[in-house]
């Protein structure tokens, strides 16, 4: 029996491979919302996207800022990588702390941005794919 494809054409068993950033504002880290016709519509998340092919996940987070918030960043190191199944899909999330170097968030992409402090998360609707970073948030920074 051949392997099930997902919506991208890989093996279902393959996650895709995604990247957000991790932007800090002093005590704050922003959030965007997603947007109501799109998947996990209206929920919120760390900015970024799907890497793709012949692209290394640095360049993937910035390409993905530009597009999303019409700012450039800066990679930084690795946050955290966390796998998740979701219904329709099976992702591989790296979050990379990132610095915008220039430009100012825009909406471009989600339908809104917030920068918010660890004590704020519970009062946000996350994707699922982002609970074990916030956790993580929520625990390490005090």
């Amino acid at each position: 029996m051949p392997n099930q494809q997902n919506q991208y054409g890989k093996n279902a068993e393959s996650p895709i491979q995604v990247v957000a950033a991790l932007i800090r504002k002093e005590d704050r880290f922003m959030i965007c919302r997603r947007p109501p016709h799109k998947k996990r519509g209206l929920l919120w998340e760390f900015v970024g996207g799907k890497v793709e092919q012949g692209e290394m996940r640095e360049e993937a987070l910035a390409r993905e800022c530009r597009e999303e918030l019409g700012v450039e960043i800066s990679v930084c190191n690795l946050f955290m990588e966390v796998d998740h199944r979701y219904p329709d899909l099976f992702i591989h999330l790296s979050l990379f702390n990132a610095q915008i170097t220039h430009g100012e968030p825009q909406k471009l992409e989600h339908t809104d941005i917030a920068f918010i402090t660890p004590a704020m998360i519970d009062h946000y609707e996350f994707c699922p794919a982002d609970k074990e970073i916030l956790e993580r948030i929520q625990k390490e920074w005090k």
